[in-house]
């Protein structure tokens, strides 16, 4: 379950069982005022009950207190409604079921939820577009399989990270979207004991959009979705505090975390600066993708209804969405302070004695007439060479007689020069943030 390190207050409030009977009581409450308009309820109970029930505190230990007794949460909250609103709580729920109730204030708080993770997101994609344009044309070596290719530059980086992002709030946006529907129709769902026109009346009322079918309960494919967005979300947190951990790794030191004042790395190693921060949101990633799978399973349930899914949603609603919300925020925090060092950079660029520049070596002699494969053999062979003794690959390359048939001096060096691969650095920046 949720632990407070790990919770910011706005989207655990969400979660409070004072939030959850306030929703509750905001369903039942609109229902009587439809179900008043249409003769089914006197008016003036309507008005009783909002009068009574608007702005109370609703007594969590009062209702736990008639739960043990009951077994039953919804029938709890009832009873304690009724000792507030007094007789006219007879009409309170008339024809409903607890899952019209307990699906639609579910949804309510997921909605509420994916508004604060749209929002955090948005955080975040301002921190990483400002650091972005920081460092548009600041070198850097690209890494496939972890080892050097070729160049590229940390704000293209963090580029990539924008748009990944950016990817993210289209699907909370589109989760959102999906989970945002309101049931009141009854057992099993066939408005048999009331008017469908109570439903659309709370939908409105409670931001959201009326059910097309419900069988008592919201089908659980909406939920699963808004789950496995927040699992992908999780998995970019993650892919992108995985890079900070690599770039701040002594040997490459390219980035790291703020390290503030007073902060210790180790409790043995005075020296340590470590990247706790990004190690933890790969931790808190792992636990929001975790909640995946249970809403995948919480998809088939018996015929019209049944509650095994009841347990793991009391769990995962508030744990996945908390957990994202500390994650997305800790991780914006990340970038926005990240220390990076261009220098280091520099130095990783020139480690392998110019060896990143071999395909465009390979491509100078293709162009000069060599086959592709006599070109390949010709380059790796100068490449294997600085690769197992060090060395300066231009100068092997200069030295080479079967190379120098083709290429002069002054055309090789033309290809190792590291600012022809930021020739399209402008047309990505523009495709991924727009011409402003």
């Amino acid at each position: 379950m949720t632990i407070a390190r790990y919770s910011r207050e706005q989207m655990a409030a969400i979660w409070s069982p004072q939030t959850r009977f306030r929703i509750w009581f905001e369903i039942e409450a609109h229902a009587a005022d439809a179900m008043a308009e249409l003769g089914m309820i006197p008016k003036a109970a309507a008005k009783k009950i909002w009068a009574k029930g608007k702005a109370v505190e609703f007594d969590v230990e009062r209702i736990n207190e008639i739960e043990r007794v009951t077994k039953h949460d919804v029938i709890a909250f009832l009873t304690h409604l009724a000792e507030i609103v007094g007789p006219e709580a007879r009409f309170v729920h008339q024809g409903m079921t607890s899952s019209d109730v307990l699906d639609t204030c579910l949804n309510v708080q997921l909605v509420r939820a994916a508004d604060l993770l749209l929002a955090d997101v948005e955080a975040l994609l301002k921190a990483l577009k400002r650091r972005a344009f920081e460092y548009k044309l600041t070198p850097t070596i690209g890494r496939s399989h972890g080892i050097h290719a070729e160049p590229t530059t940390f704000g293209l980086k963090l580029a990539v990270a924008y748009a990944e992002f950016d990817r993210a709030k289209g699907r909370l946006a589109a989760a959102r979207a999906e989970v945002a529907t309101c049931a009141i129709s009854g057992a099993v769902g066939t408005f048999a004991h009331i008017d469908p026109r109570v439903e659309a009346h709370v939908a409105k009322k409670m931001g959201l959009k009326v059910e097309p079918v419900s069988t008592q309960i919201i089908p659980r494919d909406r939920h699963a979705m808004y789950f496995a967005a927040l699992g992908v979300v999780a998995a970019s947190v993650e892919r992108l505090a995985t890079e900070i951990r690599h770039l701040q790794r002594t040997e490459v030191l390219e980035a790291e975390e703020y390290f503030s004042e007073g902060q210790k790395g180790s409790s043995a190693m005075p020296h340590k600066r470590n990247p706790v921060l990004s190690e933890n949101l790969v931790g808190l990633a792992r636990m929001v993708r975790a909640y995946v799978t249970p809403a995948l399973e919480d998809v088939t349930l018996w015929h019209e209804r049944d509650i095994s899914h009841s347990s793991v949603e009391r769990m995962i609603g508030p744990d996945a969405t908390v957990t994202l919300d500390f994650a997305l925020a800790r991780l914006a925090g990340v970038i926005d302070k990240l220390i990076v060092y261009p220098e280091n950079m520099r130095q990783n660029l020139d480690r392998l004695g110019g060896l990143i520049h071999s395909q465009r070596v390979l491509l100078a002699l293709t162009q000069k007439g060599v086959a592709r494969e006599d070109a390949y053999r010709l380059v790796q062979k100068s490449a294997m060479k600085v690769w197992q003794g060090g060395g300066d690959f231009l100068k092997l390359l200069e030295a080479d007689k079967d190379v120098r048939k083709h290429l002069s001096e002054k055309e090789l060096a033309r290809n190792f020069d590291p600012d022809f691969h930021f020739r399209h650095v402008d047309t990505i920046f523009r495709r991924v943030f727009g011409r402003a």
